[in-house]
């Protein structure tokens, strides 16, 4: 299957490292414009360069701005052109015991997971509509269906996603835009790779090794039976925000591995 966006503009939100910078890459492969976005001015300068190394005809421009506060998000809107593909990848996330989560660190999750996506869907998905074609796609993840006792707000926070995702879909209804959820499961992205540095160090094993054991210990009923690369969440982000992929919409599509245990 050959996907081309040539002609289409994708916003990926938090988009310097991670999942987010895969889904970029990805989307620019693909010779679509891509608008990175990040906190600060160096973070963005590096992911630019870093996908124009490995896609020197790269379509790409950066936007800094930090996605939390809705005066973040309107800065980032003034300075956006057209957008066609709207990937929702902006989010927080750590362990934390719920009795111990106050109602600012809730508010913290809920802006920057959340609300940013309702904030630059309500803003941008409308001339969406008026042109009859486009992509928005929220970065949900696992655990907002399996939602884990160590990390509540943030499960909580994830399940919203789907919720507005299925809505707005429904909202758009027979508009020739789509609007998806993708649901990662454990993943190889730099925050993983960083919490688990430490056993790696000391057990001398390679972070995929690594990050196998902590999948199969955490989320013992994943079918690969390891973190999926931050790739393979990509390849599922850039199919649904492609042309073949227009009979798809209101769907929570997991790249979890397996590990929710559901066969719907």
């Amino acid at each position: 299957m050959h996907i081309n966006l040539t002609g289409k503009t994708a916003l990926v939100t938090a988009s310097t490292g991670g999942i987010g910078f895969a889904i970029a890459q990805g989307l620019a492969a693909t010779g679509a414009t891509v608008v990175i976005n990040g906190r600060s001015d160096s973070s963005v300068q590096k992911a630019l360069a870093r996908i124009r190394e490995a896609l020197p005809q790269a379509s790409l421009s950066g936007a800094v701005a930090d996605l939390s506060n809705a005066d973040g998000v309107d800065a980032l809107i003034a300075a956006l052109p057209a957008v066609d593909i709207l990937v929702n990848n902006a989010g927080i996330y750590g362990l934390v015991d719920f009795f111990e989560t106050d109602d600012a660190c809730w508010e913290n999750y809920w802006q920057t997971n959340v609300m940013s996506g309702v904030r630059l869907s309500r803003a941008l998905v409308p001339a969406m509509v008026e042109r009859g074609w486009g992509r928005v796609v929220f970065i949900s993840s696992e655990s907002g269906l399996n939602i884990p006792a160590d990390m509540i707000h943030y499960g909580v926070t994830k399940t919203a996603q789907l919720s507005l995702s299925r809505g707005l879909a429904k909202r758009v209804a027979g508009s020739g835009v789509t609007v998806n959820s993708v649901l990662p499961g454990p993943t190889l992205s730099d925050g993983l790779a960083h919490m688990l540095d430490e056993e790696r160090v000391r057990s001398g094993k390679t972070l995929e090794a690594v990050a196998a054991e902590f999948v199969m210990q955490h989320r013992p009923t994943s079918l690969i039976q390891r973190a999926a690369t931050v790739e393979e969440v990509a390849n599922m982000v850039v199919y649904v925000c492609s042309t073949q992929a227009s009979a798809t919409s209101g769907a929570a599509l997991r790249v979890d591995g397996g590990v929710v245990d559901d066969i719907v």
